[in-house]
């Protein structure tokens, strides 16, 4: 069983580092890499030299204007982060999170890693689209790595899981809601809200809209559960009879 969930790079600044970080990812068999605003457009012509020889990975690389577009087709999402978000998110180490993958790829859904800037990681709001928090067990004096080392850690430890892993029952027959659905149900949970006046600050309104979303992932809702609740909110949204 190839294990192969999307590495997502968000803003990466250096063409260098997506090179590095491209043949990290093929030294274990990951060939989906995506690109969220990469700072110095896409392709990068110092991508290609920094790969040695992982141009497949450089070339099949998607670009993407934002995390949540990123992130549309996936069922679970890793952040990969060393700082304390403050945010009701369950917390995995790349083994953890490598058998994650693996019972979620037995049931036919799709995972991905979100992996941050060179200079300042991901932000609250690109961790705000994941459903677990990815940190490294490393010194507690030294603990920066590079995007490549990251990376690496994560697939070396995909590469490792067993192929003869069973089929894992999901909760829900037909599935977990993928990011598309949820992100539209958190879109219309917020919308109607704003229309009702609960947004009355426009300083909290970003954390708010963040606290909205992660109750959505943290609740695992599936398609059908999504479905239902969109039609809640839509009849609870029209006038009284």
């Amino acid at each position: 069983m190839k294990l192969n969930p999307a590495i997502i790079l968000v803003q990466p600044q250096l063409g260098e580092n997506i090179g590095k970080t491209a043949r990290a990812m093929l030294n274990f068999g990951l060939t989906d890499m995506r690109l969220v605003a990469p700072r110095d457009g896409w392709p990068n012509p110092s991508a290609g030299p920094a790969a040695a020889g992982a141009d497949m990975v450089l070339d099949n690389a998607k670009t993407f204007d934002t995390v949540a577009d990123a992130v549309a087709d996936c069922h679970r999402v890793f952040a990969a982060t060393v700082r304390d978000r403050d945010m009701p998110k369950p917390v995995a180490t790349p083994g953890e999170a490598a058998k994650m993958v693996s019972e979620s790829f037995a049931s036919g859904l799709q995972s991905a890693f979100l992996f941050g800037r060179e200079a300042s990681g991901l932000s609250n709001d690109d961790v705000s689209h994941a459903d677990t928090v990815l940190t490294v067990p490393v010194n507690p004096s030294f603990g920066s790595l590079n995007l490549a080392q990251a990376v690496i850690l994560v697939a070396y430890e995909l590469f490792n899981i067993s192929d003869e892993t069973k089929p894992h029952m999901t909760a829900h027959p037909e599935g977990p809601a993928n990011k598309t659905e949820t992100e539209d149900l958190h879109q219309h949970l917020a919308s109607e809200l704003d229309n009702r006046g609960y947004f009355r600050s426009e300083d909290r309104r970003a954390t708010q809209e963040r606290t909205l979303r992660n109750l959505i992932l943290n609740a695992g809702f599936s398609s059908q559960e999504v479905h239902t609740l969109r039609g809640v909110i839509k009849s609870l949204s029209r006038p009284k009879r």
